[in-house]
């Protein structure tokens, strides 16, 4: 009998954990938000190749992405209580500094960047 109850147990901890997680997982991507954008160089055409970094102002981490053929590049998992610098280069040009500030309350900001 006392195995019976072991395996039940077992089942109901099994059942309960992805749920636990998956609500941890909610909670926590209530309090992130993504930024994404195209990099441009001064015609408007989309620069393949442009390395796109996200600089974190309070730890002074550094993402990268590299931007495929149609220039696109996007950052998730990122913290509302931080404000973020991005800035785009390619073949030795540079875009303006962009600011991703901690009051821009959208869950998914988009900041094009311009290399010139």
């Amino acid at each position: 009998m006392k195995s019976v109850w072991m395996v039940l147990a077992t089942l109901v901890l099994l059942c309960a954990l992805p749920a636990a997680a998956q609500r941890n997982d909610k909670k926590e991507n209530a309090n992130t938000r993504s930024v994404q954008g195209v990099v441009q160089d001064g015609a408007d055409n989309a620069l393949e190749g442009a390395v796109v970094q996200l600089k974190d102002t309070k730890s002074l981490q550094i993402r990268s992405f590299i931007t495929k053929a149609d220039g696109a590049y996007h950052f998730h998992g990122l913290s509302r209580d931080i404000d973020y610098e991005l800035k785009a280069d390619h073949k030795g040009k540079s875009s303006d500094s962009r600011r991703l500030s901690n009051f821009d309350s959208r869950n998914q900001a988009v900041l094009n960047l311009k290399v010139q």
